[in-house]
């Protein structure tokens, strides 16, 4: 990490900036609370099921609160419930299961700090068309 005093334009108390020297995360994360199900193996080797919280999400993982800790390197499974109103909205019942590891994991206030690395990312990362999305585009 990079610190650099900034000075304010009193002379007074100098604020302290961190920046990573690289950054090594491949995708920008959303600080989004969203409710997930966590299902995975305690510390010591029992299978668990807990309602959690994920603090934020990006495409390559999750940073998840729960109240259980888990075992190094644990694999993880996810589930974010679909919208108790998507039926009556008309939307098909949905829900988004997901693999994980975990990378790391801290502890808060009573809570553990998952931070989870997704099997597969969530968005595809074809940068060219298929021939037949071209055809279709050309065809309009």
């Amino acid at each position: 990490m990079l610190e650099t005093g900034v000075k304010n334009g009193t002379g007074g108390a100098c604020v302290i900036e961190r920046r990573p020297e690289t950054e090594r995360r491949k995708w920008s994360r959303l600080p989004l609370a969203i409710p997930v199900f966590v299902r995975s193996r305690d510390e010591k080797g029992r299978e668990f099921l807990e309602f959690a919280t994920a603090l934020n999400i990006s495409a390559g993982g999750m940073l998840v609160a729960v109240k259980r800790a888990l075992a190094l390197s644990a694999q993880v499974s996810l589930e974010i419930p679909s919208a108790p109103l998507a039926t009556l909205a008309g939307l098909p019942r949905a829900s988004r299961n997901m693999r994980a590891k975990m990378l790391r994991m801290s502890h808060t206030e009573g809570y553990h700090l998952l931070g989870l690395k997704f099997s597969r990312p969530l968005l595809n990362h074809r940068v060219t068309p298929t021939v037949r999305e071209r055809k279709v585009v050309s065809g309009v």
